[in-house]
């Protein structure tokens, strides 16, 4: 337990944190601005395994083009969710490894994502800004656990 003199320095260091001064963020109006939202997925080098999730797709149009990427001889798929498309991602591929009657596997990663928002101004009188913020994102590799090809019937 703690003596009197430590609780006391506690007190102090607590109410000095109090009284600290508070920087406040300058606050933008959005109607002074029209944003320009960056592309989230710049870093990763796109390959033709990657499905791209949005809530905007149609969510069989995805589905189709999964299969066809399994079909045409890719051993896997890559497929990619930001912010509130991860929900759909992960129904994605969960209705991928059903179809395929439990021969696919799923490796799935989760990422915070850094996103940088451009505010250009509408008045001259104002300077451009970048507003920085994270976003969750997942990334879910879709594989087969083992080659169709090579359960032939052998005698």
């Amino acid at each position: 337990m703690a003596d009197a003199h430590e609780s006391l320095k506690l007190e102090e260091s607590f109410s000095k944190h109090q009284n600290a001064p508070i920087v406040k963020r300058k606050r933008l109006l959005t109607s002074d601005y029209i944003i320009k939202k960056r592309q989230p997925f710049g870093i990763i080098k796109r390959q033709n395994k990657d499905v791209f999730v949005t809530n905007k797709t149609n969510f069989k149009a995805q589905l189709k083009k999964c299969e066809k990427l399994l079909d045409n001889g890719t051993g896997e798929v890559i497929i990619r969710g930001l912010g509130a498309a991860v929900h759909k991602a992960c129904s994605l591929a969960l209705q991928l490894k059903e179809i395929h009657c439990g021969s696919l596997e799923l490796d799935i990663k989760t990422s915070t994502i850094s996103i940088v928002d451009d505010l250009q101004p509408l008045n001259d009188s104002i300077d451009y800004e970048t507003v920085n913020r994270n976003n969750s994102a997942v990334h879910i590799r879709v594989f087969q656990k083992f080659s169709i090809g090579g359960l032939k019937y052998q005698e």
